[in-house]
């Protein structure tokens, strides 16, 4: 059966409306560092002791008491009372040692030791809580895990944290080579947004096979990927509407006006086309923040500048903006029409509203970065 898009595209903030309808943010779940990295933090991570607990060396040297040493210098060397402690990086300070001095700056006759320079308290060493104070947050809720955390929450010997990690499971509905570079595409664009994700071919491009597919209750988001057009075989949305109910399909959204939103059971489902293009704006209007309301994750931050090139959108669709950085300015390379150069070149996105023919040179504009994973 050949699906026909309506007379009437369904506006983007329509359609993202009827899918999330009823979503939650999926229950966390305690996770080892090795698996947290790039998903979302689900509960704040802080030591509960400072970190280092006491002051340590920071290089190889003389542990020292700065009062002691006031004026020494290579020219009045300062002779010690007392032999000084050697100390490598990482050991803890002696009591009443407040500095450490490099192996040069001390001479050592036998047994006698003469010191060639000053120092401030806390030369070469790191205090008490220099890295991390008692109670400090490292990792707060809604964040995604990165590498720099990781390494941080080990040294403090932190091991696990709460993570939240939809399963999301990308469902490719034909063989065709443009689709199985889009459908891997976008089972990475999931996984970079911090979900565990599976892809899953069907075994054919008929309803009845992409229907058997669809897994109903095993995932947190269904992604389709092909077989939303008005060709003699796209039968995605066919298949959908045997499972369930189709929200919309036809959206207004450029590229991607053949994209799809539906539900099986709870399960919201994204019918995103097979074309290179397609697949990105449907990854950016749709699956992203389905994807940031099931881990709840926080605002994503755009980047304002100025553009430096007027942007044209026709009225009634909402149209992506592909740009690069130019100076301090924001350079359009695309609108609506992707070119795989423009997708592969670009640095930051726009959306155009529906309800606007586009922006003037000039006009400050807040775009968010292509360069984080996606």
């Amino acid at each position: 059966m050949t699906q026909r898009l309506p007379a009437t595209l369904t506006p983007l903030d329509v359609a993202l409306r009827l899918l999330l309808d009823g979503a939650e943010p999926v229950e966390s779940i305690d996770a080892s560092l090795a698996d947290s990295a790039g998903r979302i933090a689900a509960a704040i991570a802080s030591p509960q002791t400072a970190h280092p607990m006491f002051s340590i060396a920071v290089a190889d040297g003389w542990a020292m008491r700065a009062r002691d040493i006031v004026g020494a210098s290579s020219y009045s060397p300062q002779p010690l009372s007392a032999s000084p402690m050697w100390v490598e990086a990482g050991d803890r300070l002696p009591e009443h040692c407040d500095c450490v001095l490099d192996a040069d700056m001390v001479e050592q006759t036998g047994s006698m030791f003469q010191v060639l320079a000053e120092a401030v308290p806390g030369h070469g060493i790191r205090r008490t809580g220099d890295d991390v104070a008692a109670g400090r947050s490292i990792i707060s809720p809604g964040r995604q895990v990165t590498a720099r955390d990781t390494l941080a929450l080990r040294v403090m010997g932190l091991d696990r944290i709460q993570i939240r990690s939809p399963r999301v499971c990308v469902l490719d509905v034909t063989s065709r080579d443009g689709n199985i570079a889009s459908s891997q595409f976008i089972l990475e664009f999931v996984k970079a947004a911090g979900a565990e994700a599976v892809g899953v071919q069907t075994k054919g491009r008929d309803a009845a096979s992409i229907s058997a597919a669809v897994d109903e209750g095993a995932y947190d988001l269904l992604i389709t990927v092909g077989g939303t057009g008005l060709g003699r075989a796209d039968s995605a949305v066919h298949a959908l509407a045997m499972r369930g109910i189709v929200l919309a399909h036809g959206l207004a959204l450029q590229p991607g006006r053949t994209a799809a939103v539906a539900k099986t059971g709870r399960t919201p489902v994204i019918a995103a086309p097979g074309a290179p293009d397609q697949a990105l704006a449907v990854c950016l209007m749709l699956v992203q923040p389905a994807l940031d309301l099931l881990t709840a994750r926080l605002p994503r931050q755009d980047i304002v500048r100025p553009l430096a090139r007027k942007v044209s959108s026709s009225i009634g669709v909402a149209e992506i903006v592909l740009l690069e950085a130019l100076d301090d300015k924001w350079m359009p390379i695309a609108t609506g029409q992707l070119s795989l150069d423009a997708i592969a070149r670009s640095e930051a996105w726009l959306v155009v509203p529906g309800d606007s023919e586009g922006y003037a040179t000039g006009t400050a504009v807040g775009a968010f970065p292509l360069r984080d994973g996606t």
